[in-house]
């Protein structure tokens, strides 16, 4: 797996977002806080949280995951939100 330049290799059952290097462009980052800030903005009273979010690397387009192990289409990557709490600190 290609991971901001940074070649990883896990298998399905060693992936712990959570856990990985992150080396992402600023640009993805901003764009995954405020797709982040506005969902709680939109849901203050959301039941579930999302696990991250999956962003085109090209068109920014992002996707708010729930699930435990998200697909991600080529040219997308995935933002934890662990990610995102820590750098909105």
């Amino acid at each position: 797996m290609l991971w901001g330049g940074l070649i990883l290799n896990y298998t399905s059952d060693e992936r712990d977002y959570g856990e990985m290097p992150l080396f992402l462009d600023p640009k993805l980052l901003r764009v995954a806080r405020r797709l982040y800030r506005n969902y709680f903005v939109h849901n203050p009273k959301a039941a579930k949280r999302p696990l991250g979010i999956a962003i085109h690397k090209q068109t920014h387009r992002g996707q708010l995951m729930f699930t435990q192990q998200p697909i991600l289409l080529p040219g997308e990557c995935f933002v934890p939100v662990k990610q995102l709490e820590v750098e909105a600190r």
